[in-house]
């Protein structure tokens, strides 16, 4: 059967055909599969709302895919199509990517169907904080059992919003900020959040080209430099990767694709003058230095060295996937390719670096906040200034041996500025994000090497996730 005549699954379907093509190389006990797939709970709340002189009614969910870890963590979305299925395929995400990356986390999810385009600041901020209440008084936000985060359509100020409104209703609660995360800085957040996702899509491509046998897998050659990208969508995922990517890295940004268009050119583009741009026109059409393309979607199927899919679920789809050309694919969005373009692009040899690993920067730092809140003390207070002063001792030493041998040897002239300098929350976060990226790709590095019957890295990640479900479940007896 052709590509053109088959059923495109939806996500939910999607999630849970990749989760069954797993599970089919594991030996797992009788039920074992099942409890690990279904979804544990799913709340649905439809709350008024008067704005305007009129009541509106807004509809919401909240999901627990799994509670073999508590408390579950998983992002809230305001969008128009939420829904119920889209929620729990993405609570079942977050499981396997929780799992994946180590954080002791279940997996859960919530999504609230509205435009936040079409309310101002005052508006956004009752709603949330009614959805907030509505949630947090079933425990469906609560430092011990549900800890929401930013997803598409929310950010620091809603976070900010849901945290007040927790801590209003739990007054004598200590670890009330730890009821969420993605909160801004000075609002109990911590820094290096709102990059975390699009920086972790870059520690994800820097571990995947220190393997040389897995980008030959891909047909492309040596490092990250001069790499080109497409990306798709210049939100706050997209525009984090490509920034890092671009001026930290060498690769060269060729192509954008926005929701009205997409920009063009080969001899790369400015992601801070196209994100700019955007702000400001709410679009990418008219910007100046590029060639405007208004179907956008045709540009997945340009030419470039990685494509990275930063928005939006099922873009890379069975109408599409036959035309993709870029040999290596990094899922910085949830479910941005469905199974069954999965399956085409596998077929013609496109490694795809999965959603569950690619993305995972985010619930990684929120994993760092949400332990600051705990601790009630910012990383690095306590020892930054004793490393200082230790690395003092050796930097005297230094000098010393430079007085004594005089021209024969110096110090390098920023040395001791650099080492000197102990390092703040900021650094301390990057480390631990870079140090998660690498654990995690080296664990499905190993079990894709490992393994005959795991053809790619999706599988693999998938295996190594549900296996450790599955042994944390065992472990409580089950």
């Amino acid at each position: 059967m052709d590509a053109g005549a088959r059923t495109e699954p939806t996500f939910r379907e999607s999630v849970d055909l990749m989760f069954n093509h797993a599970v089919a190389l594991m030996d797992l006990p009788p039920g074992l599969e099942d409890k690990i797939r279904v979804c544990n709970s799913t709340y649905t709340v439809r709350f008024g709302v008067k704005l305007r002189g009129s009541i509106h009614t807004f509809t919401g969910y909240r999901s627990v895919h799994s509670e073999h870890m508590e408390p579950v963590k998983g992002g809230i979305r305001f969008a128009l199509g939420v829904n119920q299925d889209e929620v729990e395929a993405l609570a079942a995400l977050m499981t396997y990517k929780c799992a994946l990356v180590e954080t002791p986390f279940g997996g859960s999810k919530g999504g609230l169907c509205i435009d936040p385009r079409e309310y101002d600041a005052d508006e956004m901020e009752r709603i949330t904080r009614r959805f907030a209440y509505e949630l947090a008084k079933r425990d469906l936000i609560n430092p011990s059992q549900n800890v929401p985060a930013p997803d598409m359509g929310t950010g620091e100020r809603e976070m900010a919003w849901i945290a007040d409104q927790y801590a209003r209703m739990n007054t004598t609660d200590i670890n009330a900020r730890a009821c969420v995360t993605g909160k801004p800085p000075h609002a109990g957040g911590i820094k290096g959040r709102v990059e975390a996702t699009g920086r972790g899509v870059q520690y994800a491509l820097q571990e995947f080209f220190r393997h040389p046998e897995d980008v030959a897998e891909s047909g492309l050659t040596g490092t990250l430099d001069g790499k080109r990208l497409i990306v798709q969508g210049l939100g706050n995922v997209g525009y984090h990767a490509a920034k890092f990517l671009s001026e930290e890295d060498g690769c060269k940004v060729i192509g954008i694709i926005e929701r009205d268009g997409a920009l063009v050119s080969d001899a790369g583009l400015d992601v801070e003058g196209v994100y700019a741009w955007i702000g400001k026109h709410g679009g990418v059409k008219g910007y100046a230095d590029a060639t405007y393309v208004e179907n956008g979607a045709s540009v997945l199927e340009n030419e470039c060295d990685i494509l990275i899919p930063a928005a939006l679920e099922g873009v890379i789809n069975l109408g599409n996937a036959a035309d993709i050309k870029a040999p290596l694919i990094i899922e910085a969005a949830n479910g941005p390719v469905t199974a069954g373009a999965d399956e085409i692009l596998r077929q013609k040899g496109t490694v795809i670096i999965p959603d569950m690993y690619a993305n995972a920067g985010g619930v990684t730092v929120s994993y760092f906040e949400w332990v600051k809140n705990l601790s009630h003390i910012r990383f690095g207070r306590m020892q930054r200034r004793q490393e200082e002063n230790r690395h003092l001792l050796i930097v005297r030493e230094l000098e010393r041996l430079d007085e004594h041998l005089g021209d024969n040897w110096s110090m390098t002239s920023n040395f001791k500025e650099k080492y000197l300098r102990g390092a703040d929350e900021l650094e301390l976060v990057r480390s631990g994000l870079d140090d998660t990226m690498r654990e995690a790709y080296q664990a499905m590095h190993a079990m894709w090497r490992s393994r005959d019957d795991v053809k790619d890295l999706r599988t693999a990640a998938y295996l190594v996730a549900i296996e450790r479900v599955a042994k944390s479940y065992t472990a409580k007896g089950l």
